[in-house]
């Protein structure tokens, strides 16, 4: 069985202000490393008898976008900017990103995917000479919703 190359698995962010008609653009341009953390809740017990036990209570979610370069015409850098023009807080963050599993079959140009809840943290700006960066953190929710996304229309549709 063939391994499945880093780019068919893709994330798609809602750059839409909070209420807005969503308007997804793709990560990954510049990002050489894309990998959200889970960072588990984790309760070991140990009883008298020396056996332990675990429970795993949840998640949170984390993912880390960095470097962002912005770029002029960019959907997402226009709310990264606004969120630090404005100092947005609040629900002003929330935004949705969509997990699209490229590598299975698309079903007339749609593919599985999930489209998850998440609150944006641009965590500085500025940067160094090549460019301007606005790396951000995305904390996700927990509040997931399974469906498909057509990546040429960038529609997302709940199943």
């Amino acid at each position: 069985m063939a391994k499945i190359e880093r780019k068919y698995l893709a994330h798609f962010i809602n750059t839409a202000a909070n209420g807005g008609a969503a308007a997804y653009e793709r990560l990954g341009k510049d990002l050489e490393e894309f990998s959200p953390e889970l960072a588990a809740q984790v309760d070991t017990k140990k009883n008298i008898l020396g056996e332990s036990s675990i429970l795993i209570s949840g998640y949170e979610k984390t993912a880390a976008v960095e470097p962002f370069y912005a770029e002029e015409g960019s959907d997402l850098f226009a709310r990264l900017q606004d969120i630090i023009d404005n100092g947005l807080l609040l629900d002003n963050l929330k935004t949705d990103v969509v997990e699209v599993k490229l590598w299975e079959q698309a079903e007339s140009g749609a593919y599985p995917a999930i489209k998850e809840e998440a609150y944006i943290e641009v965590t500085s700006y500025g940067g160094d000479v090549t460019g301007y960066q606005i790396p951000f953190t995305l904390h996700f929710t927990g509040a997931k919703v399974k469906g498909k996304f057509d990546v040429a229309t960038k529609t997302f549709t709940a199943i």
